[in-house]
């Protein structure tokens, strides 16, 4: 059975309203997509931003197919009734998905080949067709493939003997139609070929060879070029790029197991060799090829996506990486920083004065691996303690935490083992841990440990004094270069005792007690944003000035969706920057007219979760690691932290909520149909909330 199928989920709460005004999530997911593709089609960004764009969209569709899709499946061979707001059924779901992801696959690929690749020729970066090869370019692509591809190559005949190979997920796959017969008398008329993973997917030519100095070739061109080499004597009638998709959703039952670790260890190579969901294949595959796929994998045509190109597009991705065209890319950025950290040694006498904001990628990730950094070798340092969500194979952060530990220092990390997608890296970072003497901890059976904390205990004085970093977004260095996210260091005694309290819940047992500042998931996050609405419902309907404004990637949560309709209709001015797919439906006469929803899709992933509240005019700020989903206030471990100091709340305004309201350039705005329509800024002035953000709080690098 399907990991999907097995898994238990939370029944959404109850909808207080009719089905029509609740968007469904997968198709939300997709027009997110769209929007996403429109920044690749969007001809003032640069030629190689304009590729990456694609590619990302790739790599979302994958994702989305991997786990989404592969759950709709689940849902529908098991005879799932509908169970969401939308009351969609999920072969419904499913019926409409596949129309609209087949139409955002084919403008990619048709952007792909009309602009991007064309405008790419054009300024000297070149993909060579087999057509378009040299003489001296041929004769060095087929000495790279007798030296580097067929020695690794497995071609498998298909026969009794030979039956279909298990195909990886995601891998890069050929099917080849052959006549005549084998060595053996064999006469099959199919082989399959598996290109490993340890292959380039693109190869850059040689300067010499190619006469440029970006000229690329697609590994799938050279080896449809030398098929033939791998079937000696036999005549090569067609071969076919494929790639399957499986479901890649993990299951391991955390309350059976007695080792989550070691569980997870076992459960992750299935991941290769999930159930089938997705078959792409180039558009020259032939009917009979295709149809003889689909018999194999167990999939219908509406599973079958045609590509006018390769069918790992994703993989290209490294491309504008390895090109050196600045003319070509987003401007260079240094990120800033703070005034008062600018020259600084002393990172905790800092935070001791005040709290500090950063606002990545605008500002710095650097202090705060400095900030760990100086905590590891400070001897008044007693001990660190540290949540980890995502922080990739190479780490700074962990490596501090390692030489901390080895330093004799008590180093208590809870590392989330079902990340998804990042489970590897940390089970291999847990045990590099355990080997120095650090605690390592898998947070909460059933709730993953989602929260970002931080928190050091320093002798200072008569006792120990707790710095506290809290932040929106992972610890994870690479993307804070790409995600925007806050970031608070801070001192506040009654704070510290809050994550204090956290961790203990964390890592040890114990009940729940009451936090002064934070709200915490799977406890109090919920109930108290519905109050935070509600309590500008009231002050609405007492005719005085209701407001909320929130920022997230993504709502989908029906009570809170419910408790924002009743604000609304109460005359409570609401503003939802939300990224991804939002259930709510914006602009209703009568039900969410005061209600506006925007996505802002742009250079940087918009990962912040800001929450204000106008409160009588109190403002209320909060960030978060939680969106306003069911999974984020039940299913794992969250927390919502107020912004106290007035100044750094005024900024978190500034520069996290208000650029976006007025965002006309990179902003798209709902309709009262749920479909979103890019802002435009005709006579008015262009305004970027990135853009805004960049001239504010980073630095220009003149190249």
């Amino acid at each position: 059975m399907n990991a999907a199928a097995r898994r238990p989920r939370r029944t959404p709460g109850k909808a207080k309203f009719a089905p029509e005004f609740y968007l469904n999530r997968e198709l939300g997911l997709l027009s997110f997509n769209r929007r996403v593709l429109a920044q690749a089609e969007n001809r003032a960004h640069p030629l190689l931003e304009r590729l990456r764009f694609l590619c990302i969209v790739s790599s979302n569709l994958d994702e989305f197919f991997e786990i989404r899709v592969a759950g709709l499946q689940a849902e529908i061979e098991a005879g799932s009734v509908p169970v969401y707001p939308d009351q969609l059924r999920p072969e419904q779901v499913y019926k409409q998905v596949a129309a609209e992801a087949r139409e955002l696959v084919a403008r990619q690929y048709e952007l792909l080949n009309k602009e991007v690749l064309p405008g790419l020729e054009q300024a000297g970066i070149r993909f060579l067709r087999r057509s378009e090869f040299t003489s001296q370019q041929a004769e060095w692509m087929k000495g790279y493939f007798l030296r580097e591809v067929m020695p690794v190559l497995t071609p498998i005949g298909l026969d009794p003997a030979h039956p279909f190979p298990r195909v990886l997920n995601k891998s890069l796959n050929f099917a080849v139609e052959l006549e005549g017969k084998d060595a053996f008398g064999r006469n099959s008329g199919i082989a399959i070929v598996q290109a490993p993973r340890v292959l380039p997917r693109v190869i850059r030519l040689p300067q010499d060879v190619a006469g440029a100095e970006y000229d690329f070739v697609f590994l799938s061109s050279i080896l449809h070029e030398h098929v033939n080499e791998l079937f000696s004597g036999m005549k090569v009638l067609g071969c076919y790029q494929f790639r399957l998709t499986r479901n890649s959703d993990l299951f391991v039952d955390e309350e059976e197991v007695k080792d989550l670790r070691t569980a997870l260890r076992g459960e992750l190579p299935h991941r290769h060799f999930g159930d089938e969901v997705r078959l792409e294949v180039a558009d020259n595959c032939s009917q009979h090829i295709s149809n003889y796929l689909l018999m194999q994998f167990k999939l219908d045509e509406a599973d079958l996506y045609r590509v006018d190109g390769p069918v790992n597009l994703a993989r290209v991705i490294s491309v504008p990486d390895w090109v050196d065209r600045p003319d070509l890319k987003f401007p260079q950025f240094r990120p800033g920083l703070p005034r008062r950290l600018e020259n600084v040694a002393d990172l905790f006498g800092v935070i001791r004065n005040s709290d500090v904001l950063l606002h990545h990628p605008y500002q710095s990730f650097q202090p705060v691996i400095a900030f760990l950094h100086q905590a590891a070798r400070d001897p008044a340092v007693a001990a660190i303690k540290m949540t980890v969500y995502r922080t990739g194979t190479e780490s700074e952060l962990m490596e501090q935490l390692i030489n901390a530990a080895r330093s004799g220092k008590e180093v208590t990390v809870v590392l989330e083992l079902m990340a998804r997608f990042d489970e590897e890296a940390n089970i291999n970072w847990a045990q590099q841990l355990e080997e120095v003497g650090a605690h390592v901890v898998y947070g909460v059976v059933g709730h993953k440990t989602h929260a970002k904390m931080l928190m050091v205990l320093r002798r200072e004085g008569e006792g120990l004094r707790r710095y506290i970093h809290l932040s929106t977004g992972n610890y994870h260095h690479r993307t804070a270069r790409l995600y925007t996210d806050f970031g608070l260091f801070t001192c506040n005694e009654e704070i510290g005792n809050d994550v204090a309290e956290v961790f203990m819940q964390l890592t040890g047992l114990g009940r729940a007690t009451k936090l002064r500042h934070l709200r915490q998931a799977p406890f109090t996050l919920h109930k108290e944003m519905i109050r935070a609405i509600e309590n500008e419902t009231a002050i609405a309907r007492a005719g005085r000035k209701g407001q909320i404004i929130a920022k997230m990637n993504s709502l989908l949560e029906t009570e809170v969706v419910g408790a924002l309709y009743e604000a609304s209709k109460a005359g409570v001015q609401i503003d939802l920057v939300v990224r991804g797919v939002c259930a709510l439906r914006a602009g209703v006469p009568g039900l969410s007219e005061n209600i506006r929803v925007i996505s802002v899709i742009g250079r940087f992933l918009e990962h912040t979760r800001v929450f204000y509240f106008h409160n009588d005019g109190a403002e209320d700020v909060y960030l978060s690691s939680a969106d306003w989903m069911d999974r984020n206030f039940f299913g794992r471990v969250e927390i919502c932290f107020p912004v106290l100091d007035s100044d750094l709340k005024q900024r978190v305004i500034a520069e996290g909520l208000r650029p976006y309201l007025d965002d006309n350039t990179q902003a798209w705005t709902m309709g009262d149909d749920g479909q979103y329509v890019c802002r435009a800024p005709g006579r008015a002035k262009p305004v970027s909330a990135q853009e805004q953000l960049l001239a504010l709080l980073a630095v220009k690098i003149d190249v």
